[in-house]
């Protein structure tokens, strides 16, 4: 595993001996000032709350108010206990997980935490099975046993090593069983968890204002008392938000444009820092395989060797992100760069002989859809620079639609689009995350793409396996397969950037490995 947070500790501490360096002043305690909620921004709102119904970033929320058996507190990289006092493997072939829930859980309205509650909440997910959900993470368990009020037994129907990080995902959140019904997504706008926090009240797309849950038992140290969570529609807003200090921290979103202003020794004077780290989330197209063009392997291809991710990631994102040539990204064991070693540099003489050669002579018809409200202010002129890329080879004629996320992601489950863009933040910091809920039948694309030798050979192996070391070679293999089906499009990868007024601290201990801020570990400064 790597060190997420050691980029993140070198900004915060850079900013600290300029602090020295320079005289800050010490100021006594604004106590007044430390009850008001820390407001966070983000462009990243929820699609749901409900655990059941999301395979997104609708997680950021779930953290912070659902509590999970496993997680990750500050500085791990493997999971560890969370609602569970203790958790093991009970076997030799990773096939039986047991778990002893703490003494004492409840629920924020005081029922008690118990193995029922924690049976229902997995039962559930695999019972309403939503097409794009998190059902696709459980694709190893068997069932689930309550044997007593605080044992529970996961029975898996192979070997799986990674299901302690499948188990820390905010996807497996426990939550009420009287609240939230076996078979039917709740849809009232309410949660009852057992996280570090209870939700206070929720604006759909605008607010959630949070409150710090008493009845919390876990391994979170609360730092705050309350925390609200803004949602923008783009990043100009929200850094003018920050400006202003109408919000104290942003973890989602920001723009290239912004972060470049942010970066700027102008800025540095009104109060703002920047904290920059290494990022695991990655950008790509979805291609449809029930589409007359899009279907076409040819097309593909053709496609793959004509886009220009350096490009994309110099003329768009102002270098903030870095081009990918693998759905595996850099910084974890297993990353190929397949798509550069297949394809090489940009290209239209090569893709048109593609073309020729499957016997497509004139301009190919393509529709790319994008979401407007997702993935960062960018996202529109990305496409843009897809378009004129795939234009400019004379190969192809581009229509650009967009949807909102919420009819979004309607749309790909249903099959709409011949070619979408998607992102995705990873569940666990595993190579394994970045194939496993790409392929099969159902997945988290809602498209399906059947690839037996992924689904059926390598990743099973590789799950056998506790030592990640020593599954290199089949994830080299299935990034190849991925490569030569050309079924996905990695564009780019991520870094991470998360600006605050430079009066609050714990930024740089806030993102867990899968780049989720637990908003716990923010707090204001006492002196200065």
């Amino acid at each position: 595993m790597f060190d997420r947070n050691r980029c993140l500790r070198q900004a915060v501490a850079v900013a600290s001996l300029w602090c020295l360096a320079t005289g800050c002043g010490v100021l006594p305690p604004d106590s007044s000032r430390d009850e008001e909620p820390i407001v966070v921004g983000t462009t990243s709102a929820p699609s749901t709350l409900d655990p059941a119904a999301s395979w997104d970033s609708s997680w950021e929320l779930f953290r912070n108010v659902y509590q999970t058996l496993l997680s990750y507190p500050n500085g791990a990289t493997v999971p560890q206990p969370d609602a569970a006092e203790r958790c093991a493997f009970t076997d030799g072939s990773n096939r039986v997980y047991r778990c002893e829930l703490r003494k004492g859980l409840t629920f924020s309205n005081g029922d008690a935490v118990d193995a029922r509650a924690v049976k229902h909440s997995l039962d559930r997910i695999r019972k309403i099975n939503l097409n794009g959900g998190p059902a696709g993470l459980l694709g190893s368990l068997d069932r689930v046993r309550a044997p007593s009020g605080r044992e529970v037994v996961f029975h898996l129907n192979k070997p799986d090593a990674t299901f302690p990080f499948v188990l820390a995902t905010p996807a497996m959140s426990i939550v009420h069983p009287g609240s939230y019904p076996a078979g039917a997504v709740r849809e009232d706008g309410g949660i009852v968890g057992s996280g570090p926090y209870t939700l206070k009240s929720y604006d759909e797309g605008e607010k959630a204002e949070l409150v710090r849950n008493d009845r919390y038992r876990g391994f979170a140290e609360h730092r705050n008392s309350a925390v609200t969570v803004r949602y923008f529609q783009d990043s100009r807003a929200m850094v003018r938000a920050l400006r202003e200090d109408r919000i104290q921290v942003t973890y989602r979103g920001l723009a290239a444009d912004d972060i470049v202003s942010l970066r700027s020794e102008e800025t540095g004077d009104a109060g703002i820092q920047l904290v920059e780290g290494t990022g695991t989330d990655i950008n790509y197209l979805v291609f449809n395989p029930g589409d007359p063009w899009a279907g076409k392997k040819a097309v593909r291809r053709a496609v793959a060797q004509v886009v220009d991710r350096a490009a994309l990631a110099h003329r768009v994102y102002k270098d903030t992100v870095d081009p990918l040539y693998s759905m595996v990204p850099k910084g974890l064991t297993g990353h190929t760069t397949g798509f550069f070693d297949t394809y090489g540099d940009p290209s239209a003489a090569r893709a048109r002989r593609i073309l020729t050669a499957a016997g497509i002579t004139g301009p190919v018809p393509l529709t790319l859809w994008y979401t407007t409200d997702r993935y960062g202010s960018e996202t529109a002129l990305a496409f843009e620079e897809l378009e004129r890329q795939l234009e400019a080879s004379g190969l192809f004629t581009v229509t650009l639609e967009s949807r909102p996320w919420k009819t979004y992601v309607e749309g790909y489950r249903k099959g709409e689009y011949p070619v979408f863009g998607r992102g995705w933040f990873p569940d666990f910091p595993d190579a394994e995350n970045f194939i496993a809920p790409f392929v099969g039948e159902r997945n988290a694309l809602g498209t399906p793409y059947p690839a037996p030798r992924i689904t059926d050979v390598l990743l099973p192996r590789s799950r056998a396996r506790s030592d990640r070391a020593d599954v290199v070679r089949d994830f080299e293999e299935a990034q190849q397969i991925l490569v030569d089906d050309v079924r996905l499009l990695p564009l780019w990868q991520g870094k991470q950037y998360v600006a605050a007024g430079d009066d609050i601290s714990g930024v740089g201990r806030a993102l867990d490995p899968s780049t989720i801020m637990t908003m716990w570990e923010l707090h204001r400064k006492t002196s200065w």
